[in-house]
């Protein structure tokens, strides 16, 4: 015997368990409690505050090097981050485009912690539950059974786990053994010019370059428009290039339009390319009956992402990437070196391993959340909710339209509205496309830092806009009644 076993024998050593679980359970029911609260008066705090200057040095301080009891850790919380969220629990919150989340939710991420489960691989009850949430995806877009999918932190993975199954299946060549470099031209994606930025990025991460992403005009619904598809495509082909792939947007980050997507299937279908969905705005919205014809050609795509964390609230992070092709998707990605081959027994045994099908290997188990949410609360009362905030967003865009001093700058898509303030009863002179901008970023600048309301904004047709995104399922009709009249005040108020 070493010495050192002879010293430790009837020794507890030293792990990272609490020293009393008594004081811990504490302090754990204390944080429920104080969550619960959180989220119950959610509506009676500020939308958001600004963070004071001095906060910033209490992150300055030095690296821990001995404990700290946990309930002074949670006190300093407490103090200094739990005040200053994003603020995208609150129910006037419509900026960018965000989710609420739910307390069971957030239980589940807790439950999840807990666990502890590695979702790369191995045998373990994890990926049933991810298994059965994929196959709900599937069902929820209207995905043959046999298809396959993995969920992500969001869709920007998934949109690259899509795009990647495209290049490597439609390239012509072995783009995993070869490179890019062994291909004789240059391949292809199109898109429109409303398409989010995590689809250039994914297309630059590919090795395509920006250049090879082909943006599309839109028509006045700021849909795709086809027939500078085809011209664009044409063009191509006889320059030499080779078209691999279309990217439709089932609900823009703009303005919440969605692509013809039928037509986009007909024509992937009839030029022979891969037919790729960005679906994290719309692609649930399958659940509101007055859609689903809108969004019935998604059925036909080759891969879909979805994002769970946007109207159907799952807590952040919670993405979904579907693609038709199973093998295709499982070339793109499987790499099975010794200390990863899949056995028919024990822990290393078990159903397809997900790390099979994307980038990561170490994987949290964010299934549980889903799973939970759903069975929490249906499909049914999702599409409801969802079917609200569309009815929000039409209340709100009349709110506009009567108002002379408001002016709609979109067709209203989806749930997301967009306009500004533009004074008709002014004392000051006719103000330019200049002035406008200006004075609609200190309208909604005030609106924020003042803890009203959280609109964002965007740019259309070079004209800045207010951008009112309402996924939320905490909004009340009376909140749009608010914030149309925090913006008649804020801009009679600047404008005298």
């Amino acid at each position: 015997m070493t010495d050192l076993e002879n010293g430790q024998r009837g020794v507890k050593q030293e792990s990272l368990d609490p020293e009393n679980w008594g004081e811990m359970r504490a302090l754990g029911h204390r944080m429920v409690d104080d969550a619960i609260n959180y989220l119950e008066t959610v509506a009676e705090r500020p939308v958001w505050q600004p963070m004071p200057d001095q906060l910033g040095k209490e992150f300055e301080s030095a690296m821990p090097t001995e404990p700290m009891p946990a309930d002074e850790v949670y006190d300093e919380f407490l103090k200094n981050i739990f005040p200053y969220p994003m603020g995208n629990t609150h129910p006037r919150f419509w900026a960018w485009y965000m989710g609420n989340g739910t307390i069971l939710g957030a239980l589940a991420d807790f439950l999840s912690a807990t666990m502890n489960s590695n979702l790369g691989a191995g045998n373990h009850v994890a990926n049933l539950v991810e298994t059965q949430v994929v196959n709900w995806m599937k069902e929820i877009v209207g995905f043959p059974a046999e298809a396959s999918g993995l969920l992500v932190g969001g869709a920007s993975m998934a949109n690259l786990v899509g795009l990647t199954v495209a290049r490597n299946t439609q390239a012509g060549f072995d783009v995993r053994a070869q490179g890019l470099q062994a291909g004789q031209s240059k391949l292809l994606v199109y898109a429109s010019t409303e398409i989010h930025a995590c689809n250039q990025k994914a297309v630059e991460l590919l090795g395509l370059g920006t250049d090879s992403l082909r943006r599309i005009p839109v028509n006045d619904n700021y849909q795709i428009d086809m027939t500078a598809l085809a011209s664009a495509l044409e063009k191509d082909r006889k320059a030499g290039l080779q078209p691999i792939c279309v990217i439709a947007t089932a609900g823009t980050v703009n303005t919440g339009a969605i692509d013809p997507l039928n037509d986009i299937a007909d024509f992937c279908q009839r030029e022979g390319l891969w037919f790729h969905v960005d679906g994290a705005i719309g692609a649930v919205a399958t659940l509101v009956d007055g859609l689903k014809d809108q969004l019935a050609g998604m059925s036909r795509a080759d891969s879909i992402a979805l994002d769970l964390h946007k109207w159907m609230h799952v807590p952040f992070e919670a993405g979904c990437a579907l693609v038709r092709d199973r093998q295709g998707h499982r070339d793109s990605f499987s790499v099975t070196p010794a200390y990863l081959t899949q056995e028919v027994r024990g822990l290393s045994a078990g159903r397809e391993w997900f790390s099979d099908y994307g980038v990561e290997l170490s994987r949290s188990f964010r299934a549980l959340k889903v799973w939970m949410s759903l069975k929490e609360h249906g499909t049914a009362r999702y599409g409801r909710m969802m079917t609200r905030n569309i009815e929000q967003a039409k209340y709100l865009a009349e709110l506009v339209s009567v108002e002379p001093n408001l002016q709609l700058m979109a067709p209203v898509g989806l749930d997301i509205v967009c306009f500004r303030y533009q004074p008709l009863d002014s004392t000051k002179p006719g103000l330019d496309e200049s002035d406008l901008e200006s004075l609609n970023k200190e309208i909604l600048f005030r609106l924020q830092e003042e803890g009203t309301a959280a609109p964002s904004y965007t740019t259309l047709k070079g004209k800045y806009c207010l951008r009112v995104a309402i996924a939320n399922h905490r909004s009340q009709q009376a909140d749009f009644d608010l914030l149309i009249s925090e913006i008649k005040r804020l801009g009679k108020s600047l404008t005298v």
